[in-house]
């Protein structure tokens, strides 16, 4: 029989789940317990600190060989690792770039950092993010094709370059179906993987499937480096500019300072790839790890009336960055009492993003319909996550 939903039972269901026994639990809190005393201990011996090193190299090695994609690109953090991915998708002063309404404020960000302006997009309830067959029917109406071969919005003028799924708390975005719209309407696919690490859809890794992707290690990603991410990328070309362009555009040689275009110093340092490094090699344990704590909150809520917990689709394998509540019916009243006792109880809990398409520097951004991400602003919360709450 299913407990009433309330606040004494949402935080009796997450102490079930977790076994907390301390004051605090983190939503998400980094692991270490591999070799990145030894590898950061290692740099600071040798003195290779900064933006050259061994362990640059080798983590873009592994972080291609874990993804199989050809080609990745260390640099500072993730939302760098957007912008420079846009850059190099095409992305101009001026283009509008279809993205989700309901994500983290960097994807929008790094859209302008480029001159472009975010087009705000719905989602779907199965997945929190872009919803392929609605955003073809919106096309449709607002699109129109150019003799260039690009597509323009109809009322702004503006042309139409790039959508940017991401895929939230690690869900992948139904990327057959948003592929054929792509390709429909000549849109570059750039994918944000900030937070899907490790998670596949069909098979493969998501970051795989466009012209370019970002994936992020922040200290509350699904693996760190401190502050870090990458460029994800299948194309030789794309992946040397990349790399160039995030280097100070720097050519080579022994000791001359020759540059060739303006650039930007975005290259990860070496001891944020040691830590990459000694992290990767654990990236198989923590996923483990991460479904096993899915699978205990999937059977706790299961008995907790009035919200559900959200589970990915049969066919794809999400790493539950975050594992996701969401109430029955959205209620905005609810889901703050059940984040203010939880929060008072030291169990950290957090609503979704506030959806772009509603802060103040983007509310004047086009925009589809958004009855689904409005919708689940007031349904999800999201609950304690980190591969440490579980064995």
């Amino acid at each position: 029989m299913k407990e009433e939903c309330r606040p004494a039972s949402f935080v009796e269901a997450l102490r079930r789940v977790i076994d907390a026994t301390n004051e605090f639990t983190a939503l998400h809190e980094p692991m270490f317990q591999g070799r990145e005393w030894e590898y950061v201990k290692e740099c600071l011996d040798t003195g290779w600190v900064s933006s050259v090193g061994q362990y640059v190299d080798r983590f873009e090695r592994d972080l291609a060989a874990f993804t199989d994609s050809p080609y990745a690109i260390a640099v500072m953090n993730g939302t760098s690792a957007l912008y420079i991915s846009l850059l190099l998708a095409g992305v101009r002063a001026n283009d509008e770039v279809l993205i989700p309404s309901l994500t983290f404020v960097a994807t929008a960000n790094a859209v302008s950092y480029c001159g472009a302006v975010p087009h705000f997009i719905d989602v779907e309830r199965s997945t929190m993010g872009v919803d392929p067959v609605k955003l073809d029917l919106y096309l449709k109406d607002i699109a129109h094709r150019n003799s260039d071969g690009f597509v323009y919005n109809r009322i702004t003028g503006r042309r139409l370059i790039a959508v940017v799924p991401m895929h939230t708390f690690g869900h992948p975005v139904e990327m057959d179906t948003l592929m054929e719209v792509c390709e429909k309407y000549n849109l570059a696919l750039v994918e944000d993987a900030a937070e899907s690490l490790g998670s596949y859809y069909k098979g493969r890794h998501t970051g795989t499937f466009g012209k370019t992707a970002a994936l992020s290690f922040n200290g509350n990603k699904i693996i760190t480096t401190g502050g870090g991410g990458a460029i994800l990328t299948s194309d030789e070309e794309i992946a040397k500019r990349a790399k160039h362009i995030t280097t100070t555009a720097k050519l080579p040689h022994r000791w001359a300072f020759q540059h060739d275009e303006m650039a930007y110093n975005f290259r990860m340092p070496n001891i944020n790839a040691a830590l990459g490094c000694a992290q990767l090699e654990q990236l198989p344990e923590y996923l483990s790890r991460k479904r096993k704590l899915a699978q205990r909150y999937k059977e706790v809520f299961s008995t907790v009336d009035g919200m559900e917990w959200f589970e990915e689709k049969k066919y794809v394998s999400s790493n539950y960055w975050l594992n996701a509540i969401l109430l029955d019916k959205p209620d905005a009243s609810l889901r703050d009492l059940l984040l203010a006792q939880s929060n008072d109880e030291g169990l950290m809990t957090r609503p979704i993003w506030t959806p772009m398409h509603r802060l103040p520097m983007y509310k004047h951004c086009p925009q589809m319909d958004m009855t689904v991400t409005e919708e689940l602003e007031f349904r999800v919360i999201n609950v304690p996550s980190g591969p440490k709450l579980i064995s």
